[in-house]
């Protein structure tokens, strides 16, 4: 184990995935999810082994990659910072040598990123990142298939972004530029994206051809007009709870309602990464609502994940039909 006939990679960022692999993952995860419904076993990842790190509490993460792991043949092992050392002081360089020397592949959860960065600087096996406070690229390439799975393809499509500039929000960000679409990010003063990440994606799309553009904005309703996706995320992620009250206040203009979505494409569809709180940064009606894919965005979370994984420890997927 930690032995591969070729380079290692990893996923840290969408960054990390050329043009074309986004294809080819969703390609994968779309053969995978049809084998699932007709019961049809895989055996791509017979004896392989994902160590999941979290620091962060999760179910759709947990559960997906678990689940996507036993899919595929393989093992998962749930680690919390409880249950292993990293959590009683040591480094992480030293985990991610030591785990590389039993497993086949490591997902991490956790606030900093950098200790995504570390963990694949210093281990030998693929790392993927499950979330950090940055970024959430796991997410968002399911919620790209998701649309396509509804719509056909987002390359040139509107995209608009309500809410907190987040992880989900640089992720966005860094899809744009890399699979080409147009995204609006309706954002609150002092709330903006990360500004490395978005100087690090204006600076690539200067450099490509490619049909997308990014733009920030204060006006929700400027945001998302025309738009064919609309998505947001919680007001106060895990680590903030102790801004909720201002978050609140802040944020109250950005909360997606019927109204809100009436200022989008008539086709347009609604999402957000769970968990979600009714009367707050979403309403009932637009959560249950026709034009909400919330519930199919986050089983696409399993079926994207095992395209990744394959990805990862095989080094591209099989070529199985």
């Amino acid at each position: 184990m930690g032995i591969h006939n070729q380079p290692k990679r990893d996923l840290l960022s969408l960054f990390d995935l050329r043009d074309e692999e986004f294809t080819v993952l969703f390609q994968r995860a779309t053969t995978l999810k049809r084998k699932l419904e007709r019961h049809e076993p895989v055996h791509s990842l017979d004896g392989r082994t994902l160590a999941m790190l979290f620091e962060k509490s999760s179910t759709r993460t947990r559960v997906s990659f678990e689940a996507g792991m036993f899919q595929l043949g393989g093992k998962a092992l749930f680690l919390s910072s409880r249950d292993i050392q990293l959590g009683r002081g040591e480094g992480v360089k030293d985990s991610a040598r030591v785990l590389s020397r039993y497993v086949d592949g490591i997902m991490v959860r956790t606030f900093d990123h950098a200790n995504v960065e570390i963990m694949a600087e210093y281990a030998s096996v693929p790392v993927i990142n499950g979330l950090t406070d940055t970024l959430h690229p796991c997410q968002v390439l399911a919620d790209i298939f998701t649309f396509e799975e509804k719509r056909g393809s987002l390359k040139g499509k509107r995209v608009a972004w309500v809410g907190d500039g987040n992880n989900m929000a640089n992720t966005w960000i860094q899809a744009a530029v890399r699979y080409g679409f147009h995204l609006t990010l309706a954002c609150p003063l002092g709330y903006e994206p990360d500004g490395d990440i978005l100087s690090a994606a204006r600076k690539e799309l200067a450099e490509r051809e490619v049909d997308a553009s990014l733009t920030l904005v204060r006006d929700p309703r400027q945001g998302v007009d025309r738009a064919h996706l609309v998505t947001t995320d919680v007001w106060t992620s895990m680590g903030q709870e102790g801004e909720s009250d201002t978050r609140k206040a802040v944020f109250a203009a950005y909360q997606v309602d019927s109204g809100l979505m009436a200022a989008a494409d008539a086709e347009a569809l609604f999402m957000h990464c769970l968990p979600a709180h009714r009367g707050e940064e979403v309403t009932a009606a637009v959560l249950e609502g026709s034009q909400s894919v919330v519930w199919d965005e986050a089983e696409n979370r399993l079926h994207v994940q095992k395209a990744i994984l394959e990805f990862l420890m095989l080094g591209g997927v099989p070529a199985e039909a």
